[in-house]
């Protein structure tokens, strides 16, 4: 779906892949056909392991690309038989796990748009995403079958549950024999590359999520972000050809843009196995599970890096792992973090930036370019990406601005990475956008600064940045600087009102096992601190706590510390 052209081999690579990279677009596609249907029609590959079901207590068992297909192709008869028409949003509430991926291509092959929800999601957020999307069909197993259930009788559109591993309820649809009564076969219903494939809803971390639709099209966008974060993904960058055997795990929930988009579908688009964990995320696990897989591939949130790193500061003494690449998203990953992947996991880390509406547009190739500690990376091929003001224009060098990406590559061609709209928010649309329509810059919401090489340095959220006593503080910075604390397990950096100065510096900070939270520590972390940054971004003050308040994507929820806060100074006065 993508070309690059030329062999230059200097240093950097970049400004080469970029020169000669344009997109490739057919007005026809769909992720479906192009992650399942086109390997399980080849003999070559039909047999080939395209999901590696793994959960606690059970046996794995490898399915194929032809399974998968004729699972899919099953579930489609069986959807259409329930009225399920093109267009129409089909809710799949399920962990990782094989019949996740089916759902999935049955969906899109279908024509209709599949609606990932987390199995993390409560009562409420079911609800009002179940609602919102007039979704007619939800697809649950039993960790998250009596939630849906629960909320069923206020989705007046939602007109069957299908339940994996169905428990024999009353109208409840089971799986197995629903799609044993169907046909093996079933004929690609024709979609344009514009057409909706999924609805994502985003965190919703400042007022009710909104709806993310994402284009057929959306996938070409992604992979040349997917490809360069894990080094080629096993393929040799010059010739195409398979440099070495690829495996991919991540962590990430498939029912969020980091599974779905980052992890699942680019691994089935190049018809590589992926590994569908059903159960807890720990240190431990992770590192089992690599190693008896022999993953080579991963996409690790910062925070699961820094729990990987306090528990098992050299995991090659006690696992034998065969990583080629490590891509981190959704925080800054920091140098502590950078420092472990290479030197205890023998990776470097690529860093990448994205979001549910725009993926993939900003990372790091350590196999092609320098990946450089704390930098989120240049943009990728493909996409022409900048840091903006205010008014909409770009901001010099050095200056701090927000992270956007324009509508046209440097070519002047469409970026098909863009997601369609907000669902049924057309207000909201406009005003992600800078500019003319067809002309535009799309913001993101995340500062940057842009040095002279082209590299953006990630400041925070545009509203986790604050002012103390007349300075600008990013968070980050001051949360990488305290995790290299032996006694830190993780930080989260926000303002705390101040009559005097606006705001002062303050942390919480949880602790590594065999550590304590008392006067003599807060000391060391100040003067930490102090030791390294500049001296008016030490924690004034700091607070111990169990755990960070964080999404269901593993981000940091630092709003909900800084409208903590915000109470505390309210009620003090």
């Amino acid at each position: 779906m993508a070309r690059s052209q030329g062999r230059d081999t200097p240093l950097d690579l970049h400004e080469s892949l970029s020169q000669h990279f344009r997109w490739l677009v057919p007005p026809h596609f769909n992720m479906a056909e192009v992650c399942s249907r086109r390997w399980a029609a080849d003999a070559a590959t039909a047999h080939a392991t395209a999901i590696i079901a793994s959960a606690p207590g059970q046996p794995e068992r490898h399915h194929s690309y032809a399974e998968l297909q004729a699972s899919a192709n099953r579930l489609s008869r069986a959807l259409r038989a329930l009225g399920v028409q093109r267009g129409d949003r089909v809710a799949i509430v399920l962990p990782q796990r094989f019949e996740t991926a089916v759902a999935y291509m049955a969906v899109m092959q279908l024509g209709a748009v599949g609606m990932p929800l987390s199995q993390l999601f409560g009562p409420e957020a079911l609800q009002f995403r179940l609602q919102d999307s007039e979704a007619v069909v939800a697809i649950a197993d039993a960790s998250t079958l009596g939630a849906v259930r629960g909320v069923a009788g206020e989705c007046p559109d939602l007109r069957h549950l299908i339940a994996v591993d169905d428990p024999g309820l009353p109208k409840v649809l089971d799986w197995s024999p629903l799609l044993a009564a169907q046909a093996p076969t079933f004929e690609l219903v024709p979609t344009q590359a514009d057409d909706p494939a999924v609805l994502i809803y985003t965190s919703g971390t400042t007022g009710n999520p909104k709806g993310a639709l994402i284009p057929h099209r959306a996938l070409i966008g992604n992979l040349t972000g997917f490809v360069c974060s894990q080094n080629w993904f096993g393929f040799d960058p010059f010739d195409g050809s398979v440099r070495s055997l690829a495996v991919f795990w991540s962590p990430a929930d498939w029912a969020w843009t980091g599974g779905l988009m980052d992890a699942l579908l680019p691994t089935l688009y190049f018809g590589r196995p992926i590994v569908a964990f059903n159960g807890r995320f720990s240190p431990q696990a992770a590192f089992e599970l690599m190693e008896r897989h022999g993953v080579t591939h991963t996409f690790l949130f910062p925070t699961a890096l820094k729990a990987m790193m306090k528990a098992y500061p050299e995991p090659r003494r006690h696992f034998r792992l065969g990583l080629q690449a490590i891509m981190s998203a959704g925080e800054a990953v920091g140098d502590a973090v950078f420092a472990y992947c290479q030197q205890q996991l023998g990776v470097t880390v690529n860093e990448m930036f994205g979001q549910t509406e725009i993926n993939y547009i900003v990372g790091n190739c350590a196999r092609l370019y320098p990946a450089r500690p704390g930098s989120m990376g240049k943009c990728y091929p493909g996409h022409r990406v900048s840091v903006i003001d205010d008014e909409g224009q770009e901001c010099p060098v050095g200056v701090p601005g927000e992270v956007a990406v324009h509508r046209l590559d440097r070519h002047g061609d469409p970026d098909p990475v863009f997601f369609l709209g907000y669902w049924k928010n057309e207000r909201a649309t406009q005003a992600k956008y800078s500019g003319d329509p067809a002309n535009s810059w799309c913001r993101t919401g995340d500062l940057a600064v842009r040095d002279a090489d082209g590299y953006l340095w990630y400041q925070g959220r545009a509203d986790d940045v604050f002012k103390a006593a007349g300075y600008r503080i990013g968070p980050s910075e001051i949360e990488n600087c305290l995790v290299k604390h032996p006694a830190v397990a993780n930080a989260a950096v926000v303002p705390k009102p101040d009559a005097e100065r606006g705001a002062v510096v303050k942390a919480y900070v949880v602790l590594a096992a065999g550590h304590a939270g008392d006067e003599a520590l807060v000391a060391s972390l100040q003067a930490h601190v102090k030791g390294q940054l500049a001296p008016y971004e030490y924690p004034k003050e700091i607070e111990f706590i169990d755990a960070l308040p964080m999404t269901t994507t593993g981000k940091v929820q630092r709003r909900v510390l800084r409208l903590q806060e915000e109470e505390r100074a309210r009620q003090r006065a």
